[in-house]
């Protein structure tokens, strides 16, 4: 096992989620907090909203705040432990990694800066649909989160594959 100190990538690809996230979320609440902005037709709309709970309004009641910080503290422990058990050679498992910490910490900072809970901003409706309000941050977490699904995916068929073949050193002569 090697430190996750020596994996740039991860480090390069967290940092740039969260920075990224901490300056649309400043520049959301400064400029969308009097009227929303349409940036195409009625489908794409920014509109500041602040959210206590988790994705898709996810509420466990007054303590919600305290409840998904300590989540993403373990989410992230755990998270951290995979990116220490990952090789060298598998920069893809380690940019999913890195998205999900990324913006695991980018809402995990919003819980501690704020009582009034995660800045989201961004309001994608199709018809009459409306999909919840979101961030860069929850961005980060879903396409990071499918990443890692298709790796570990794969990596469950390579090991099943592995499992499938005999040893070709059990037939040698």
């Amino acid at each position: 096992m090697t430190s996750g100190a020596r994996r740039p990538l991860f480090w390069w690809v967290l940092v740039a989620v969260v920075i990224i996230d901490f300056l649309t979320k400043m520049v959301a609440v400064t400029t969308l907090s009097r009227v929303p902005v349409r940036i195409a037709g009625d489908w794409l709309l920014l509109r500041l909203v602040y959210n206590p709970g988790a994705a898709f309004g996810i509420h466990v009641g007054e303590h919600s705040r305290w409840v998904f910080t300590l989540l993403a503290v373990v989410a992230l422990t755990v998270l951290g432990t995979m990116v220490r058990h990952t090789k060298p050679g598998e920069p893809f498992r380690l940019v999913a990694l890195a998205l999900v910490c990324g913006g695991a910490t980018g809402n995990l900072i919003d819980r501690f800066r704020s009582s009034r809970g995660v800045v989201d901003f961004i309001d994608v409706y199709i018809g009459s649909f409306h999909w919840p309000t979101f961030n860069v941050a929850d961005m980060a977490v879903s396409c990071g989160a499918i990443a890692l699904a298709v790796v570990l995916w794969r990596e469950g068929r390579g090991s099943e594959r592995g499992a499938e073949r005999p040893d070709a050193a059990e037939y040698s002569p």
